[in-house]
């Protein structure tokens, strides 16, 4: 096909840029060479970033940035930067957090007007043509006019992004108190929707690390209200249009309050993340529900987002053709009544009544969103059925939906993996291995590490970023390495294979030496062979994503356990120290770290395993919700401390330590529960 415009981004690899190639903007992508042509040229910097399944993003491209008047006022005046928010995350932090200091409010697509050097000066989100040519036309006029008063305003921009990125070394001798930590989660409790789940807010995001916390505080402490509310919110989003019925895995969050009209778009990180809490929970209940979405939500992740060489791509676009070959929202997804009615025949009543085909489950122009809000039992007995006859009827309506559906055109791909994403989406395989017992979980997890070692992990143990078409690219960032080193080490304690333990404790060397900051004791999100941009960040806030810093407190803590002498307790113990004065006032906003905070104050187990079924016991072992917990294990002599001069001929058996300090050793998983949970002897 003959394009009229193409741009430098022809030469990216990201899905997102390539979109972007053929706009009559003279599109460039992010590097050093752009800004220091920029300066010796002294122009102004558009930087503008989104990513391929943002919908909003693409709105502008096709009213602003595929219209030649607008090309003419940003070529004329600018030199023009687009950059993947997913492959450059580093940037899109500093950019982000200047837009929420100038207008209180950010997201994507997030358009930035800089000096020439990246100091940013204005910022804006979604802009519609005339708004956005009108603003830059003021800001070239400004800059022409009172050039030292933007300098001013951006030296000051530059000055808050180091401020509110600053992170103090805590001088406190104890950590955050159990009793402070119940009050915290009291205080984050009055946000709580307890009838419909997640937070009394619309849109509804979910929040994996919000309710894996929950689980294993509710669990530890025996707190019955939480863990109703958790199971609620679990519950609601695997009933809700949120959750895929038809294909599984969920869509990025809910626009309305009881998760049923979500915003279409199928991110990889939140599926990943998404598999490994519903596998913990139903540990943790044996609610078939939790199991049936990770299976569902792990045949999505495998049908759609896979690649032969073992990576996960990246996301499925919120947008696709719709039956007048128009781009929009959630058409791949949605259902008419007369579509349901030509396709499901006598089980359409029950369908009905089932998926709420009906004024609760209507979403705009006479189509539905399939969403449940009643149990199999509440359906079963009003309609005088089994529940298996129930489930079965449902499955096959569902297969027959999904076959029609596939002759739909499909939302477009995003077929870049990303090192953390994959990293995330290891981790939920691993656990849906350990807590559903399926070998097919293990065989993809292996696979995908594979992958990793393979195409990811440099020989001095540095990590890519980005891979796509055979190549890799892009230095990764703390999220990658804390990521990996996660999944590795969980990878470990159910295959027992030290080959990903030595894997994960040199990718933790790797981030000593060129990510941390001796002056805070944290971790800066780039490494130190990377060109700083305004600042180095330094991430401490858990979000939709977990803070790499405390993905990263939580890997040392866990690496102390295994080798105590390389000193990763202290700096796993003054990171928390670092963050906790935040604790009481806003335990949401770092959920992950709280674990610590329960790993530190009630008795974190070692169990060691060695004999000759050492991985069967393991594997019965593992089925058990443990948060508070680490397995090693070998046949005979293992080189890890713990498992040394453990070994008895023709036994297996399993000590439970404590900081090394074991009990004496038992010979059943059933005794290892008991060592561990003495009130339920």
């Amino acid at each position: 096909m003959a394009h009229k415009h193409t741009n430098a981004l022809i030469h990216e690899t990201s899905p997102y840029l390539l979109q972007h190639a053929h706009n009559p903007v003279n599109w460039e992508a992010w590097g050093p060479e752009v800004l220091e042509r920029a300066q010796k040229e002294d122009k102004l910097l558009v930087i503008s970033i989104g990513y391929a399944a943002c919908h909003w993003c693409h709105v502008m491209e096709k009213e602003c940035f595929e219209n030649e008047d607008v090309a003419k006022v940003m070529n004329g005046n600018f030199i023009n930067i687009k950059i993947d928010r997913e492959e450059r995350p580093d940037v899109d932090q500093i950019y982000m957090d200047a837009i929420q200091m100038i207008s209180g409010q950010g997201g994507w697509p997030l358009n930035i007007v800089a000096l020439p050097d990246g100091r940013p000066f204005w910022g804006g989100t979604y802009l519609p043509k005339d708004g956005w040519t009108n603003v830059l036309q003021q800001l070239t006029e400004l800059y022409d006019k009172d050039r030292e008063r933007v300098k001013q305003y951006a030296a000051y921009l530059a000055n808050g992004l180091h401020a509110i990125n600053l992170v103090e070394p805590s001088k406190d001798k104890d950590l955050f108190p159990l009793e402070q930590l119940e009050e915290a989660v009291e205080n984050w409790s009055n946000h709580f929707d307890t009838f419909l789940g997640g937070h009394k807010r619309a849109p509804k995001f979910m929040m994996p690390n919000h309710w894996d916390f929950l689980l294993h505080y509710g669990t530890a402490k025996n707190k019955p209200e939480l863990l109703e509310f958790v199971d609620t919110t679990l519950t609601r989003m695997a009933y809700g249009g949120v959750y895929d019925h038809v294909g599984g895995g969920f869509s990025r969050y809910a626009v309305d309050i009881k998760w049923h009209v979500p915003h279409f778009e199928k991110m990889l990180y939140d599926n990943g993340q998404l598999t490994s809490l519903y596998a913990k929970a139903y540990a943790a209940t044996k609610n078939e529900t939790y199991k049936e979405v990770v299976e569902g939500t792990i045949a999505f992740v495998t049908e759609e987002l896979m690649d032969n060489n073992g990576g996960f791509y990246s996301s499925l676009d919120a947008d696709s053709l719709d039956k007048n070959r128009e781009l929009k929202e959630g058409a791949f997804y949605v259902w008419t009544k007369e579509e349901l009615t030509e396709f499901l025949g006598t089980d359409l009543d029950l369908f009905q009544d089932y998926f709420n085909i009906n004024s609760y489950g209507l979403w705009e122009e006479e189509n539905y969103v399939l969403i449940r809000d009643k149990s199999d039992e509440e359906i079963a007995k009003k309609h005088g059925i089994s529940i298996a006859d129930l489930k079965k009827r449902m499955k096959n309506a569902l297969i027959l939906l999904k076959m029609e559906r596939s002759k739909r055109s499909r939302p477009r791909l995003d077929d870049k993996i990303l090192t953390s994403w994959n990293g995330l989406m290891l981790k939920g395989l691993v656990d849906a291995f350990r807590y559903l017992d399926n070998e097919d979980y293990l065989a993809l997890a292996l696979k995908n590490a594979q992958f990793m070692e393979r195409e990811l992990i440099k020989e001095d143990f540095s990590l890519y970023r980005s891979h796509k078409n055979g190549k890799s690219s892009i230095n990764a960032f703390l999220e990658d390495y804390a990521a990996v080193i996660e999944a590795f080490l969980a990878l470990y304690e159910v295959t027992f294979d030290e080959k990903w333990l030595k894997l994960g404790k040199n990718l933790l060397e790797h981030t000593r030496l060129h990510f941390f900051d001796g002056a805070s004791g944290m971790f800066f999100y780039t490494s130190d062979r990377d060109r700083s941009l305004i600042r180095r960040s330094i991430e401490t806030n858990d979000n939709v994503i977990s803070s790499s810093n405390s993905i990263m407190a939580q890997n040392l803590f866990k690496m102390h356990k295994i080798f105590p002498k390389e000193g990763y307790g202290n700096l796993a113990k003054q990171m928390l120290k670092n963050v906790q004065k935040d604790f009481l006032r806003t335990a949401h906003g770092f959920s992950n770290w709280l674990h610590l905070v329960l790993f530190y104050h009630l008795d974190f187990h070692e169990i060691a395993i060695v004999g000759e079924d050492y991985k069967a016991m393991a594997l019965e072992i593992g089925k058990k919700y443990i948060p508070n917990s680490f397995m090693v294990g070998c046949e005979k002599e293992g080189h890890i401390d713990l498992l040394k001069n453990r070994h008895v001929k023709d036994r297996t058996l399993a000590y439970v330590c404590l900081e090394g300090a074991c009990k004496l050793p038992v010979a059943t998983p059933d005794e290892v529960w008991k060592e561990i949970h003495p009130s339920t002897e």
